[in-house]
């Protein structure tokens, strides 16, 4: 399967794709940044995968970016979007045309903390149990149906950077077998709850 990924900063995620899935169960073919600086672009570009970024103020609005980075995308044959610290909303149209093909993850156990600051509103709510979540992309944010789930309790814990680098490790285990999971075409909507997934074994 032909994916790519999408992302804004670092790229850590996008490391640990190339690292257990491309070229094994899958083949990243783009990376996809909103930052033309960002240095996760340096991970594709290392693995001789294709880059290019898509700055917001190339456009004369969000739509038209999406569209752009779409088009590409379907140039490129993606049959996968894998967002991995992508933190820019995408457009309905974008959504609409890789429909239940995106995928995204997310530092917190949904539908708890959707949003940006995730882990800094966990730890400000005062929460003992942290954790991360893989899922389906839909119009909403971080609304889609959930793929995959992982929690870690963290008592005492109240600084969102070590809670997050915690996270980390397990978003760099979790987004892989996600990925696997789309690409064995595991994952099906459940026919009498269309928000709930039917893993098969």
């Amino acid at each position: 399967m032909r994916i790519a990924v999408m992302l804004s900063g670092r790229g850590t995620n996008l490391q640990a794709l190339i690292e257990s899935v491309h070229g094994f169960d899958a083949e990243i073919v783009a990376v996809v940044s909103d930052h033309e600086d960002a240095p996760g672009l340096r991970h594709a570009r290392t693995a001789n995968i294709l880059t290019r970024s898509f700055e917001l103020d190339q456009f004369e609005r969000r739509a038209a970016r999406d569209n752009a980075i779409a088009d590409w995308l379907d140039e490129n044959k993606v049959e996968l979007v894998v967002l991995a610290g992508y933190m820019a909303l995408l457009d309905d149209s974008f959504i609409a045309r890789f429909r239940d093909r995106i995928i995204n993850v997310h530092p917190s156990l949904l539908p708890a903390f959707p949003g940006t600051r995730a882990v800094d509103q966990a730890v400000d709510y005062g929460v003992k149990v942290f954790g991360v979540t893989v899922h389906l992309v839909d119009e909403g944010i971080d609304s889609g149906p959930i793929l995959l789930q992982r929690s870690i309790e963290l008592p005492g814990y109240s600084d969102p950077t070590e809670v997050h680098q915690i996270l980390q490790t397990i978003e760099h285990e979790l987004l892989p077998e996600g990925v696997r999971l789309m690409v064995r075409g595991a994952v099906s909507r459940d026919p009498a709850n269309p928000q709930r997934l039917i893993i098969e074994p």
